[in-house]
């Protein structure tokens, strides 16, 4: 920056301090997620200078990836849309799939009931009143063939949000696919994983720590070798966000649990070249549109440097941050709920600005209930707009060279690059969950956010400003309806018709395998095609790991 040009920037300083004494400042209540107002304006000193241009930005498609992961990014291909779904039991669920398919939806992305997520069978006690109430109930290998009923799993790509159960769902999957003639080395599609953020935000986690993770490192290691397409992994930003945490928190977070993971394949021999490329990340994608296109940036941007100089990856694909967004469940309100097509849809242009590679839309109406079908189907409409009639796919990386943007970018960076170094100092992310510091941090944040909203410090339209009490009503999904009497009948008939010995004798060699060393993806794939349930190989694990009882942390 010129001298002439720092004397100029400091007289208009100077001449805007002597107005504001005139005229009254609004108060902002568009805050960055920290709770701080955003600079008056953005000028040269605040972006990148010609001199570290190629180091900060560089090009689409080039190290280190801030602009984009791809040369020529939507010019050349559009995000995948994904509509997340699954409710009740496998029939009504591909039901709501294939109408998505038919409306336009480019992949699958499958929610499953607690149950499912904490490995308990529909007929367990634990889970009465449960089944398919927040996802479908997959108990079987038969229930995923329903599942998948007249869908072509080489047409598309399947997204599963499931992580302490993660293996079993991947081990049905495949065993269908195989049944569809499906070569299973095409696979494409991703398991979450992530176990990690369920100890930090989330909960659905069943094991201890150390052992989830070993969990976790033989999907990673049978993926490279039997499904190279397939994601083994999505390092999950998106429910700490949800939990309350801030913008540089969830990618400071979100990083360290996938510096965890990258160190977990190593010692498993899988190379940072190798399990690098297999990586996918999974963000919120919330309110204030700049702050979190800068966030996309600025995660993309840090992971590559990561995996480059602290991992030694040469090979760039192997650098890249590629992921999926979801628009902030969070944010939605149950009073004036068609607003929140309004929130969904500048939610799902900042994940489009920031360049994500897959995208689901919230409906308007799921502050209330899981999503209508006419929700769902504008959510899917949202995307469509975006792609097709709003033109911001037709440049790459539109925002960047924004002042405010870059500004935003390495403000990001160095805020996330904080927490970063601290929790290397306290010995990584495990021993992180293990003091409760993550944990604390976001509640914090989370509690902090709340006192905003209830000062009106930060405006949320239709509940602490501008209500309305003449609001219309929505049409929700019906969510009382009792599946559990319907799935396990289907449970007991699925028992009923299988060989019961071979079933046992299978999880007893998963059981073993935990004791030991083995690879346990091998023997689970086994165990579902022997017939047995998602139930009965969970308790086989815990039979030899036990479960995790977390600490209270105040």
């Amino acid at each position: 920056m010129s001298g002439d040009l720092k004397q100029a920037f400091a007289e208009w300083r100077a001449n805007l301090a002597r107005f504001e004494a005139q005229h009254p400042v609004r108060e902002r209540s568009i805050l960055l997620s920290d709770g701080k107002d955003a600079e008056c304006i953005y000028v040269p000193p605040h972006a990148p200078t010609e001199n570290d241009y190629e180091a900060k930005l560089g090009f689409p498609g080039a190290f280190p990836f801030t602009r984009g992961v791809q040369p020529n990014m939507y010019r050349g291909r559009l995000w995948t849309m994904r509509q997340y779904a699954g409710f009740g039991d496998a029939e009504e669920s591909n039901q709501r799939y294939r109408h998505l398919l038919e409306q336009g939806q480019t992949g699958l992305s499958v929610a499953f009931d607690l149950p499912t997520q904490m490995g308990r069978d529909s007929d367990h006690p634990l889970a009465q009143a449960e089944v398919g109430k927040v996802g479908v109930a997959i108990d079987t290998i038969d229930d995923m063939r329903m599942l998948l009923r007249g869908i072509d799993l080489n047409a598309i790509s399947t997204s599963m949000t499931i992580n302490a159960t993660a293996p079993i769902l991947l081990a049905f999957y495949v065993t269908v696919a195989k049944e569809q003639g499906v070569r299973i080395e095409t696979l494409k599609g991703t398991v979450q994983n992530d176990i990690l953020k369920e100890y930090i935000a989330r909960g659905t986690y069943i094991y201890p720590v150390k052992e989830s993770l070993r969990l976790s490192r033989d999907l990673f290691v049978w993926c490279a070798e039997h499904v190279p397409r397939w994601h083994p992994i999505s390092v999950s930003g998106y429910h700490m966000r949800e939990a309350g945490c801030d913008a540089a928190q969830e990618i400071a977070f979100t990083l360290s649990n996938a510096i965890t993971y990258v160190k977990t394949a190593k010692e498993a021999g899988l190379g940072p070249n190798i399990f690098g490329r297999q990586l996918s990340f999974f963000f919120n994608a919330h309110n204030h549109l700049l702050e979190e296109v800068a966030k996309f940036r600025a995660a993309r941007r840090m992971w590559a440097t990561i995996m480059r100089d602290r991992f030694g990856a040469t090979d760039p694909a192997a650098c890249m941050l590629r992921f999926h967004a979801q628009t902030a469940g969070s944010t939605l309100q149950a009073h004036q709920p068609l607003v929140n097509a309004a929130r969904v849809t500048l939610q799902a242009l900042s994940a489009v600005l920031g360049g994500c590679q897959s995208l689901h839309a919230n409906g308007y109406d799921e502050a209330l209930s899981l999503p209508s079908q006419t929700a769902a189907t504008l959510a899917l409409r949202t995307q469509q707009v975006l792609a097709y009639e709003s033109g911001v796919t037709d440049t790459v990386d539109p925002m960047g060279g924004s002042y405010a943007i870059e500004a935003m970018t390495d403000r990001l960076q160095g805020q996330a690059q904080r927490y970063l170094d601290h929790i290397e100092k306290i010995g990584g992310m495990p021993n992180a969950i293990a003091k409760g510091y993550v944990q604390k941090e976001i509640q914090n944040t989370a509690y902090q956010a709340q006192l905003e909203v209830e000062s009106q410090k930060r405006v949320v339209v239709g509940t602490n400003r501008f209500k309305d009490e003449s609001e219309p009503q929505t049409q929700s999904a019906d969510t009382e309806r009792a599946y559990g009497p319907r799935q396990i009948e289907r449970l007991a008939a699925f028992r009923q018709a299988r060989e019961p010995d071979e079933a046992a004798r299978a999880c007893e060699t998963v059981r073993k395998t935990a004791m030991g060393d083995g690879n346990l993806m091998v023997q689970i794939v086994e165990a579902a095609q022997a017939g047995a349930t998602l139930g009965e190989i969970s308790d086989a694990l815990r039979d030899a790991w036990g479960e995790y009882h977390p600490t209270a942390y105040i």
